[in-house]
């Protein structure tokens, strides 16, 4: 009969987790609280959408993975963290997310959170990639991918993200069935970026200056094709950043010259050189890294207004993208499938024809039989001529065998090839046989809470860059300090008369890490944040 949960805080000692609530202010700078202009109030009971939303990232924040993973936590000492007597149980926090899904506006939530990530970011590259996730059920019929970390072709869903050049994320689309990288930016990835997302430029910038894009995309060589590269800018005006491919000419090492490029603090020397090249009777840019080794490493662009330094920064930061693939997969379970119920494609939706594709296997493989039975054939024909005389007729027997299954296996091949002239490449859904033809994961679930682990990674780093500025070696520990933190305990103390709300932190393994949450305690505590649907003020400090 409750229309929202009550919230009441206890004073409580040496409660897991407290750390959680130092990350607090930082989720709700990251966008959490947004959804409430999205999303409908749940029907009624104890557990609200607001605290649903808080809980999950709270969870996933504390390296609960899923709802399933809450059975091996108390449920009282979790709920103390949030002002209840008990969190959700596994079965009701399902039933809950289940509910939020079917309004089925995760969508345009991500959109408006990628929108105001970017203008408050002004950023002007995007770095777009694709991301696998294995399927290992039985009631969808999904495409193979390759997968390239295992090095196998399996079912699975094929998700492309779009990240800026520190690898935070934006937003992602999903591929149908097999849609490769040029296809989804094309008809998804950058229609919504010109339709959903701010550019940093004005108008009345991009007015004066013809050659300023309207924004970058940077990718890997998977889209390269300097066609669709002309037809993007002429058509979006969007300028692109990628390798290039089949370079086979070298530049002289004396047209390279030493800039001094900045990553991360670290300061690293780099060999560049720029030429204009002219690729399907469109003019770009084609910068070159040479590597200490002799190796040139080739970029192309069609962005004429970015320096030459800034343009290789840009194309070496793709490192950060994959690496947040890495630590989502590793922290948050990034790659569980949260829903396996499927759904049917559209019917008049295109795929490449299984049967075609079965075809064009088999002649792959009889045309390696046939190469190995050639090499085979001339390997005996010039031992017939070395030999003596006394060998020829024994020789020759031995090439008409391998004549004969040569023979065999060319008339395998010209059989093959005719049936698969009488095949089309490409057919319908509703054209695949019934035991073939493919459909999809339901995605809203899996979604909406994608969307929640992107606001825990941007407030895991936004706490990390804060931590950074008092750490040493924080390039290589901030991570691991924020987590240390996250998973600190702690005393809980509400002080209802004065509206406080106090979060002592136990001390950290040691004192450099005891200053840096020290100093963070202190900016969280000027900010004057607000523990969400109440008047109580957080004040933070280091227990003593």
């Amino acid at each position: 009969m409750l229309e929202k949960t009550p919230i009441k805080f206890e004073s409580s000692e040496s409660v897991e987790y407290a750390g959680l609530l130092l990350l607090l202010p930082f989720l709700i700078e990251a966008g959490l609280l947004s959804y409430t202009s999205h999303y409908n109030e749940l029907s009624l009971g104890y557990y609200s959408l607001d605290f649903i939303i808080l809980l999950m990232a709270f969870m996933y924040l504390g390296r609960i993975k899923n709802p399933e993973q809450l059975k091996k936590i108390s449920p009282g000492e979790f709920g103390k963290l949030m002002g209840v007597d008990r969190i959700p149980q596994a079965r009701c926090l399902r039933s809950k997310l289940k509910s939020i899904c079917q309004q089925n506006k995760s969508q345009q939530w991500n959109m408006d959170l990628a929108n105001e990530w970017s203008s408050k970011e002004g950023n002007e590259f995007y770095y777009i990639d694709g991301h696998v996730q294995v399927y290992s059920g039985y009631s969808g019929n999904l495409g193979k991918k390759h997968i390239a970390r295992q090095r196998l072709c399996l079912p699975g869903m094929q998700e492309f993200w779009v990240n800026n050049n520190e690898g935070l994320p934006y937003f992602y689309v999903t591929g149908e069935v097999n849609e490769k990288l040029l296809e989804m930016l094309t008809e998804q990835i950058i229609p919504k970026l010109v339709n959903e997302i701010q550019p940093k430029h004005s108008e009345e910038e991009l007015n004066n200056d013809p050659q300023l894009p309207y924004l970058t995309i940077v990718f890997d060589r998977e889209a390269y094709s300097p066609q669709a590269f002309r037809k993007i800018w002429d058509k979006y005006r969007i300028a692109v950043l990628t390798y290039r491919k089949n370079v086979k000419d070298s530049w002289d090492e004396l047209d390279f010259t030493p800039y001094t490029i900045e990553t991360d603090g670290i300061k690293e020397e780099m060999k560049l050189s720029e030429k204009e090249v002219v690729l399907n009777d469109m003019a770009m840019r084609e910068i070159r890294k040479l590597s200490n080794d002799g190796h040139q490493t080739s970029i192309i662009t069609t962005n004429r207004k970015i320096s030459i330094k800034n343009l290789a920064i840009n194309m070496f930061s793709r490192w950060r993208q994959e690496n947040y693939f890495k630590y989502m997969r590793k922290d948050y379970d990034f790659d569980r499938i949260m829903q396996y119920l499927v759904e049917q494609i559209d019917s008049d939706f295109t795929v490449s024809n299984p049967e075609y594709n079965n075809i064009t296997y088999h002649i792959k493989k009889t045309r390696e039989k046939i190469s190995r039975r050639k090499a085979k054939l001339y390997e005996l024909i010039e031992a017939n001529i070395s030999d003596s005389m006394e060998s020829t007729a024994k020789q020759l027997k031995k090439q008409a065998i391998e004549q004969e299954e040569l023979d065999e296996l060319q008339c395998k091949e010209a059989e093959l090839i005719n049936n698969r002239h009488l095949l089309p490449s490409r057919i319908k859904i509703k054209d695949m046989p019934e035991n073939l033809k493919y459909n999809r994961l339901h995605l809203e679930s899996k979604l909406f809470q994608n969307i929640i682990k992107m606001i825990c990674y941007r407030a895991e780093t936004n706490c990390a860059n804060v931590l950074a500025d008092y750490y040493k070696r924080y390039k290589d520990e901030k991570r691991e300090l924020v987590k240390s933190l996250i998973f600190s305990h702690g005393d809980i103390i509400c002080d209802e008369v004065n509206e406080t709300l106090e979060v002592n932190l136990y001390s950290q393994s040691s004192p450099r890490q005891n200053y840096a949450l020290g100093k963070l305690c202190d900016l969280l505590n000027d900010a004057e944040h607000y523990y969400p649907g109440t008047n109580l003020k957080l004040f933070y400090k280091i227990a003593k």
